[in-house]
C-alpha cells in the first residue's frame, strides 16, 4: 500500500533518513487512515501480518498506526522519487526480496507512489492498498484495489 496521507510531494531539501523532523509526515487524516487499515485487516482475520515498510517516517508511521504488530524496515521499499534512475534496479530488488520470504503470515508492504507505480503501473492514492499475488513479477497485476 501507499503510505497514508502526508501533505506535500517528494521530500524537503534537508531530508535525512531517520530524522522525522526533516521529512513529510502523516497528518491527523493520515494517522486515522492507517488506524482504519488496521481495523480492516482485523475484520478480515489478519491480526498479525508481516509488516514491511519503507524507512521513511510516513511509511513507518502508517504501519505502526495500523496496530497490527511489529514493523520491519525494508530498504527496497524506500522512495526513489528523488533518484528515478534507481527505479528499475530497486524494483527488481524488491521483487527478489519479497519472493525469497518464507510462506506464512499475510504480508503487508508500505511504500510510496513511485515504487508502486514502477511495480504495477498503477498510480495509487495516499493510503490506497493493492492486493498482489505472490510470487511478485515485474508489472505485477493487482487482484484488487482498496482506497
Amino acid at each position: 500500500m501507499r503510505h497514508a496521507t502526508a501533505p506535500g510531494t517528494g521530500d524537503p531539501a534537508n531530508f535525512r533518513l531517520g530524522q522525522c523532523e526533516t521529512q513529510r509526515n502523516l497528518n491527523a487524516q493520515g494517522r486515522a487512515e492507517a488506524r482504519r487499515w488496521g481495523e480492516l485487516l482485523a475484520r478480515q482475520g489478519i491480526e498479525q501480518p508481516r509488516l514491511l515498510s519503507s524507512r521513511w517516517c510516513r511509511a513507518l508511521d502508517t504501519a505502526s498506526n495500523m496496530q497490527r504488530g511489529p514493523v520491519q524496515p525494508l530498504a527496497a521499499l524506500d522512495s526513489f522519487f528523488g533518484t528515478p534512475e534507481d527505479g528499475a534496479e530497486q524494483t527488481a530488488e524488491l521483487i527478489r526480496s519479497i519472493n525469497q520470504l518464507p510462506a506464512g503470515a499475510p504480508l503487508v508492504l508500505i511504500s510510496h507512489q513511485v515504487n508502486i507505480t514502477a511495480l504495477t503501473g498503477i498510480f495509487p492514492a495516499s493510503g490506497e492498498g493493492l492486493i498482489l499475488a505472490l510470487p511478485l513479477r515485474p508489472r505485477a497485476e493487482p487482484l484488487a484495489r482498496r482506497p
